[in-house]
């Protein structure tokens, strides 16, 4: 997908504009996860405001969404509450006691969190079983985004669902994986070599795609490949920087749910507005 120049740099802004409210959210909350909710920035972007169809008005003509990396919900919480799903000012209340904002997506509190997601590995299939059943109800026009971490995809259940996935062709199932590198305590190379991931996901039946997680372009051409190819489901790769936007902490595994201190929070935000 091409966007003319005024569309890039409105979203652009918007991502910009997200990273620094973030900042300050967790900052504020004393706790919270940085490192991934950074690299997700430009793919809930996208999904949210230029490929997916999501507004709190019309619920029934929505697309879905599940975060199966369910400790980045911060940056998700962003995107929920500058789409209208809740007061901005909620944001201010992350992770405090009686908040709606909890650590993970809890979709009996949260408007617009459909899926409550935590332990890594069972968001898939869940989004499966949505997908699935849209397809029974003649949903044609209906997708369904998950978005998992690299982290994440060590779990057996993400294999699993995989070969679901590709038996009962769930081409209307949008799969991404947010392909950062790095996860709670080490790179993912150290912690649990997974090799060739797109090999691997070709094995297991799907089309595999990779793009740029950091360009609004790209990721959207990956999404419209995505829900062009009706032959067989697809897995987009998106390629990310843990921590992107902020130089101390990209590619960091200390900076996955590190507390932002005084001082890193000055020089983060120092960083963001300068660039």
């Amino acid at each position: 997908m091409t966007l003319n120049a005024q569309e890039k740099s409105k979203y652009d802004a918007l991502c910009k504009e997200f990273r620094k409210e973030l900042i300050t959210m967790l900052h504020k909350a004393g706790s919270g996860h940085a490192g991934g909710s950074l690299s997700e920035t430009e793919i809930l972007t996208s999904i949210y405001f230029i490929e997916g169809k999501f507004d709190p008005a019309t619920p029934e003509k929505n697309d879905s969404f599940v975060l199966c990396k369910g400790h980045a919900a911060p940056m998700l919480y962003e995107v929920l509450a500058e789409k209208g799903y809740f007061p901005k000012s909620d944001l201010q209340h992350l992770r405090q006691i009686g908040s709606h904002l909890q650590g993970h997506p809890c979709s009996k509190h949260t408007p617009g969190v459909e899926v409550s997601t935590g332990p890594l590995g069972m968001g898939y299939p869940v989004a499966l079983g949505m997908a699935l059943g849209d397809k029974m109800d003649g949903q044609t026009e209906r997708y369904v985004y998950a978005l998992l971490g690299d982290g994440e995809i060590n779990e057996g259940v993400v294999w699993e669902t995989a070969m679901n996935i590709a038996k009962n062709n769930a081409v209307n199932l949008i799969s991404i994986v947010d392909l950062n590198g790095v996860q709670l305590d080490g790179t993912t190379e150290q912690v649990m070599p997974m090799g060739d991931v797109a090999a691997k996901f070709r094995s297991f039946g799907y089309d595999v795609l990779e793009c740029d997680g950091h360009d609004l372009c790209s990721i959207c051409n990956a999404i419209e490949a995505a829900k062009a190819n009706k032959n067989r489901p697809s897995m987009i790769l998106a390629h990310t920087i843990k921590g992107k936007g902020i130089s101390f902490m990209e590619g960091k595994n200390t900076w996955h749910g590190k507390m932002i201190d005084d001082a890193s929070y000055a020089a983060a935000m120092k960083e963001l507005e300068e660039n």
